[in-house]
Parts: C-alpha cells; structure tokens; sequence
C-alpha cells in the first residue's frame, strides 16, 4: 500500500511540475507565434497582431483565420507587460471562450485596464468543452 501511495505522490509532483505547452502563444511585441499544439498550430493562421492606443489604454488585437473545415471551441487569456517588459497584472483575468466557425476570420482583442500595460500576449488552447 506505502509503495502505490509513493508512486500516485510521484506521479502527481511530476504532474504538478510540468510546462503547460499546449495551444498557440502570440508574442505582441516581438509579433512572434510560438506553437504549443501543432494540431492547433496547423488550424489557425495568425494574419495579424497588433497593438493599438484607446483613450491612454492600449488595445491587443489578434486576428486569425481558420484553416479547419469544422467549428473550433477556443479559450484564450490575455496577459500585459510594461514597457520594460514587467507584466502589470495583479491577477489573472478568467479565460474567455469564442468559436471560429469553420474557414471564419475573427480577431480577439481586450484593452489593458493598467494604463502601465503597453505590450501584451495572448495564450490560445483548444477548449474541451
């Protein structure tokens, strides 16, 4: 019995330790994509990001189009840095949901509630409903 509860604590810590990779990172300032999921790599295209001043905020912008045939049930999560590149959030907001229908143009945008928030990333994993 020690030996079965040794190894669920084990499996757990390994668990617990790993890097979430999965789904799309979309860079703001470096307009760099790095590809968590080649599945979801392989569905969306990135046509454009971009950060735009609303009122003293800034306003991220990613607009992708969908290379699948089917629907596609989404979750994505901004996050905001300073200019030096310290992140502003004091928490996280939730995830948000969207779906891109299929072959669909959409764009996932949220303004920086910090003022000090001038660059952003955005996470994107497929979500499991």
């Amino acid at each position: 019995m020690k030996k079965w509860l040794i190894a669920l604590v084990a499996v757990l810590a390994v668990v617990g330790c790993s890097k979430n990779t999965a789904g799309l990172r979309v860079d703001g300032a470096s307009q760099t994509v790095h590809f968590g999921d080649n599945v979801l790599g392989s569905r969306l295209n990135i046509d454009d990001i971009a950060t735009v001043d609303v009122d003293g905020h800034a306003r991220g912008v990613v607009r992708l189009t969908s290379l699948y045939k089917s629907d596609q049930h989404i979750q994505y999560r901004f996050y905001w840095y300073d200019e030096q590149g310290l992140e502003v959030n004091t928490k996280l907001a939730p995830w948000k949901q969207a779906i891109i229908r299929g072959e669909e143009s959409v764009a996932l945008s949220e303004v920086s509630l910090n003022p000090n928030g001038k660059q952003f990333r955005i996470q994107i994993r497929e979500n499991d409903q």
